[in-house]
């Protein structure tokens, strides 16, 4: 059941960050570099539910949390440069943190810790 959120909570969350780069203009890369990492998420977290191992799993899932951090990181440099309002990046922020600590309780329960 968990995976199923984890899964349905990074789709949700790559919709809300292609509909929030769409509103950015004239900052291709920082866009681009929000949507890869920002959709990205959600591709490892499906990729791991068909992994060929835990230790593939798990690799996977982690890949998916580095993504989360780099989003973080987008979404607060676009905060801070005024590219984006404080409430849609205390929104996105919001999102990927409930994510990403979900990611790192699958991690430790794969990880049997």
């Amino acid at each position: 059941m968990a995976e199923n959120k984890l899964a349905d909570m990074s789709t949700e969350f790559a919709i809300q960050i292609l509909k929030l780069t769409e509103n950015i203009k004239g900052h291709y890369s920082l866009s681009n570099q929000l949507e890869r990492s920002g959709t990205s998420i959600g591709a490892n977290i499906r990729e791991a539910k068909y992994a060929h191992s835990r230790p593939d799993f798990i690799a996977k899932l982690q890949i998916a949390l580095k993504e989360c951090y780099e989003t973080e990181y987008w979404i607060e440099i676009a905060q801070k440069a005024g590219i984006i309002t404080n409430d849609v990046a205390t929104n996105a922020l919001h999102n990927c943190g409930s994510i990403r600590r979900m990611l790192i309780s699958s991690i430790k329960t794969a990880k049997g810790e």
